[in-house]
């Protein structure tokens, strides 16, 4: 493990914390660490955009020491720090929702070291609705090939839902390890158990696949 990365020993590290704007609060003052400075700068280019809110990745996650790139659909309204319920700010598996409760319990039952981790969207801006139109997805995939610039130490990237899956052809003759597992969403767990109960398996086999490397 990079001594660049900070640990989790010194932050509640628990579903749903960053409910707390104490909690978000520490977060933001690890985002200048090493690990985390080339993401942050990413993010604030991103919202040179105007339209759309980017959020920040989690410092408590590998930053460019990641290994394992998780790469989700669309950040949702919890990740925002501004509408009617105000989320954190953050793209982490601690945000006050089901989904990012659930990608945090499905990382926990994988094994899966949390600092081997970046998580991060196809669409990475939140504009109000969780609609995705074709335009999102090709600026987002521009954007995506900006972000892997500063990824050297990435192995794997796992594709989290159909929608994610779509960034697949820009991935292929890459070196990189391709993975694909359903989305951890409520909606997915009601309707298709099958599939939600197979995602900590799916992604245990991510983390064994770099293991053998």
């Amino acid at each position: 493990m990079s001594a660049l990365v900070c640990t989790t020993s010194d932050y509640e590290d628990a579903p749903r914390t960053l409910r707390d704007p104490k909690e978000q609060e520490r977060r933001r003052a690890l985002l200048s660490l090493p690990h985390m400075v080339p993401l942050t700068d990413y993010a604030v280019f991103l919202r040179k955009r105007g339209d759309v809110e980017v959020p920040e990745f989690d410092p408590l996650d590998g930053g460019v020491e990641a290994k394992i790139l998780f790469l989700f659909e669309k950040p949702g309204p919890m990740t925002s720090s501004e509408g009617r319920r105000t989320g954190s700010g953050f793209i982490s598996r601690n945000n006050d929702d089901p989904t990012a409760a659930a990608i945090f319990k499905f990382m926990a039952q994988a094994g899966i070291p949390r600092q081997s981790t970046l998580i991060w969207n196809v669409v990475p801006w939140w504009n109000g609705t969780r609609k995705i139109t074709a335009d999102e997805v090709r600026d987002g995939l521009t954007a995506f090939s900006l972000l892997r610039q500063h990824l050297s130490k990435l192995s794997a990237v796992v594709m989290v839902g159909e929608k994610a899956s779509r960034v697949q052809p820009y991935l292929e003759n890459t070196g990189l390890l391709l993975f694909h597992s359903s989305h951890p969403s409520p909606i997915v767990r009601a309707r298709y158990r099958a599939r939600w109960d197979a995602i900590a398996a799916d992604w245990a086999k991510v983390l064994d696949a770099i293991q053998r490397e």
